[in-house]
């Protein structure tokens, strides 16, 4: 009798226990589910997307060493006259790249750190302004400073294009043989965040270039006004391939995601950042660049206010629009340093 009751009690435990790992086993999947594909956070291991998705190299260092680290695991050298293409800065806004954490990479690549100027309103929109915001930030110190369009504009060809056939860029772009992508990751009041795709679009474009995006190829002179916010952003994404064709296989992407803003390095007063720093990120894919970046920030635990900017924008519509036309992918292997 004694023997039968011991195993009624032993079934007893063994099934509550197996219906409580069933339970527990059921909420660690829902717990995970908003985790992207790329992170497995058991035990804190990043695990491999398909063996041949571009790889993004990924290190929690924002210092210089760290920025030189993710350089190198690339694997593709600078060479030749090489721009490292920032992001200067306006006037009152302290969360552009310092010069002091580029310094060593922008040295090493002997590379000229180049802009290209805004519309009217900002304190950028003219060459004389623009270089001297680039002094009172720091980067004449390290490095020689080009604004491509202080004199004019070229047009260079969008190929796979929704809404552009051409792309409007500073002309001094010809002078380099190489370029080096250098991003401040951060949300946008208009794209939803800016990455490595805003800096290859906006960011070349010149004065005139950058309403052309805006007004989806229809006007250069209507300033930031854009009639239809998602035929700018995959405006955005076809300036962007224009750039990466000009320069294929000459070319590399670099996000540092610090200072995370909901506002971009554009606004003279952004919002103060909400979230922690994650890190600096490289790949020579820059739709895969800035999708693990954006996997990142939704995977953040402080992350709510950047990821409402960007599904208020409809900011990933930029991503899927580059993958569509051959720009990148946005599967991608991260890949720790």
């Amino acid at each position: 009798m004694q023997v039968k009751r011991n195993v009624i009690v032993l079934s007893c435990i063994t099934a509550f226990a197996v219906a409580l790992f069933a339970v527990l086993g059921s909420f660690a999947t829902k717990a995970h589910a908003s985790v992207p594909e790329n992170f497995l956070t058991d035990n804190d291991e990043i695990v491999p997307a398909a063996a041949d998705s571009p790889a993004v190299y990924f290190t929690a260092n924002i210092n210089p060493a760290g920025l030189m680290s993710v350089y190198e695991a690339l694997g593709l050298q600078a060479s030749g006259k090489v721009a490292v293409k920032i992001h200067t800065g306006e006037p009152g806004n302290p969360h552009f790249l310092d010069p002091n954490l580029i310094k060593d990479l922008v040295q090493k690549v002997n590379g000229t750190i180049v802009e290209c100027n805004t519309v009217p309103g900002s304190r950028r929109a003219n060459a004389a302004a623009h270089y001297q915001v680039a002094k009172n930030h720091g980067f004449t110190a390290i490095a020689p400073v080009v604004i491509l369009d202080e004199s004019a504009d070229i047009s260079i060809p969008v190929s796979g294009g929704k809404h552009l056939k051409e792309n409007f860029v500073g002309a001094r772009i010809n002078e380099f043989d190489f370029q080096v992508v250098l991003s401040h990751f951060k949300g946008h009041p208009m794209g939803g965040f800016g990455g490595a795709l805003k800096n290859m679009s906006i960011g070349y474009a010149s004065s005139a270039g950058k309403s052309w995006i805006h007004s989806a190829g229809k006007t250069k002179n209507t300033g930031w006004r854009s009639d239809s916010q998602n035929a700018f952003l995959e405006s955005m994404a076809e300036a962007a391939k224009s750039v990466a064709d000009k320069y294929k296989g000459r070319i590399l992407y670099i996000n540092v995601m610090n200072n995370l803003s909901v506002d971009c390095d554009c606004l003279s007063s952004p919002a103060k950042p909400t979230m922690a720093n994650i890190g600096i990120l490289a790949s020579l894919d820059p739709v895969a660049l800035d999708k693990a970046c954006v996997d990142l920030a939704y995977a953040a635990k402080d992350g709510k206010d950047i990821i409402g900017r960007i599904e208020s924008r409809n900011g990933l519509l930029t991503i899927d629009h580059a993958e569509r036309i051959g720009l990148g992918s946005k599967a991608y292997r991260l890949i720790t340093k």
